[in-house]
């Protein structure tokens, strides 16, 4: 068996790790420039007070020297003021307020956001912020990078020796690509989401950007983009488990929220099948399911239809899944959870989060 690899050289990749890591730098000296801006209008009220000070409490004796003296001693120097700026909020946030249901046991999840789009207000937490393995709801972020570099749909790609290799080698899941076998873009992307396809996934990576080295580096750059970068960050557009593949479920509602903004994005995530073209190696072609939104559909979710979602799992994380819903009125609610005991528990997880934080009462 061929074994996969890099089209970069180890100087390479490590010169990319080290530009992400200047980046972050960077990024963490401009947020303490701006706490210092913050704080400059500060030091020059303290100085004008301490003019008051001097003017107004100065003893008698003191008041009796000449004119001169006088005003050396009640000169003070005072900074300049500056008008604060205040920092600009991500495009990507979400906000947590007194009103927020911090869960326990109510859901078997034992990490949960749910975050109501039409005001940015998270609605309910469970350590929402914990670093997880997001497993393949990384793929959310895949699609997401791979759409908005594709410019044709009908373009094709012909699967590679390399990326079957990698996916069996690593047990991944897949859409079963043989070698050789040629296929759209198109179905590329549908195949990456419904069933979850390694392969299919790998396959964009090559197209968009290579290999799958740059691809990955082009998703790091979209969570810097979003406003992630402190907490996620990937190592594969698959979701295989490493110990620096991480984010938070929050950080995974966020990547859904713009991947949700995205039409083709949008359109991929809420079917709920796919037929491919037929192919010498599947000539009656494939039909493509998204099992989590079939499941999902008859469930209790009260006034929210499911229109998007993405499941993952590795022994690390547990079974976990971002989804996104619409109640009849249009309003719009992300959810995501991770490390549930099953696949159905985290459906079920993803039921009473809607059933229970987004529907007025009595609904």
């Amino acid at each position: 068996m061929e074994e996969y690899t890099s089209s970069l050289s180890e100087e390479q990749r490590a010169q990319r790790r080290a530009q992400r890591a200047k980046a972050r730098q960077q990024k963490i000296r401009a947020q303490r420039r701006r706490r210092v801006r913050q704080l400059l209008p500060v030091a020059g009220t303290l100085a004008v007070l301490a003019v008051l000070v001097v003017l107004f409490f100065t003893p008698r004796g003191e008041a009796d020297a000449p004119p001169a003296e006088k005003a050396a001693a009640a000169i003070v120097p005072v900074q300049p003021t500056i008008r604060k700026e205040t920092p600009p909020t991500p495009a990507y946030a979400a906000t947590a307020s007194q009103e927020t249901v911090h869960l326990d046991t109510e859901i078997d999840s034992q990490y949960a956001v749910v975050i109501d789009l039409q005001s940015d207000a998270i609605i309910a937490e469970k350590a929402s912020d914990t670093l997880i393995s997001p497993a393949s709801m990384t793929k959310v972020l895949t699609l997401l990078v791979a759409a908005e570099h594709i410019r044709d749909l009908d373009d094709t790609f012909t699967m590679t020796i390399d990326i079957t290799d990698y996916c069996y080698v690593n047990g991944c899941s897949v859409v079963g690509l043989e070698v050789g076998e040629t296929v759209s873009v198109r179905e590329l992307l549908y195949g990456t989401i419904l069933p979850s396809g390694a392969d299919a996934a790998m396959g964009l990576a090559v197209y968009v950007a290579g290999s799958h080295e740059a691809f990955v580096d082009m998703m790091n750059a979209k969570a810097e983009e979003l406003g992630l970068g402190e907490t996620a960050h990937f190592t594969n557009c698959v979701g295989l488990y490493h110990e620096e593949h991480l984010c938070t479920v929050y950080d995974m509602a966020m990547i859904m929220k713009a991947a949700m903004e995205n039409e083709l994005c949008r359109e991929v995530l809420n079917a709920r099948t796919y037929n491919t073209a037929p192919t010498v190696a599947h000539p009656q072609g494939q039909t493509l399911s998204n099992w989590f939104l079939r499941r999902i559909e008859d469930k209790d979710t009260g006034d929210i239809q499911v229109i998007g979602a993405k499941t993952g799992y590795v022994v690390q994380s547990g079974s976990c899944a971002v989804s996104a819903g619409r109640d009849s009125q249009g309003n719009l609610y992300l959810c995501a959870t991770g490390d549930a005991a099953g696949s159905w528990r985290c459906i079920y997880d993803h039921v009473a989060l809607y059933r229970d934080y987004c529907n007025p009462p009595g609904t």
